[in-house]
C-alpha cells in the first residue's frame, strides 16, 4: 500500500476531500521527521513508538580493500509498534 493509497482509503471512509487528507497526511510525516531529527520521541497510543536508538561505535571492514573502517555512534529512527497493533495483526485472518 503506498501512501497515495493512504490517502484514498482515508477520503473514502471520512468523506473529506484528497487535497484536504493529503495536506493533513504530509503534514503528519513531516512533523515526525522534524521533531526524531531534534532528538524527541513520538507516542502514539494503540499505534506504537517512532523513537530514535542510539547505536554504538564499531569497527566495520570494507572487504574488497581490506582496510577497517570505524564508524561513530549515532542514532537511527525506529518503529516499535503497540501491543495492541501486533495483537490486531496477529489475529489477522488475512495473513493465514
Amino acid at each position: 500500500m503506498t501512501k497515495a493509497d493512504v490517502i484514498n482509503e482515508i477520503a473514502e471512509k471520512t468523506g473529506i476531500d484528497k487535497a484536504d487528507v493529503q495536506t493533513s497526511v504530509e503534514a503528519f510525516f513531516t512533523v515526525v521527521k522534524s521533531s526524531m531529527a531534534d532528538g524527541s520521541n513520538i507516542y502514539v497510543r494503540g499505534f506504537g513508538s517512532f523513537v530514535n536508538k542510539k547505536r554504538a561505535k564499531k569497527i566495520a571492514r570494507n572487504i574488497s580493500k581490506n582496510t577497517a573502517i570505524v564508524i561513530d555512534e549515532h542514532y537511527v529512527p525506529s518503529f516499535k509498534p503497540s501491543k495492541v497493533f501486533i495483537e490486531k495483526v496477529k489475529s489477522s485472518n488475512k495473513l493465514k
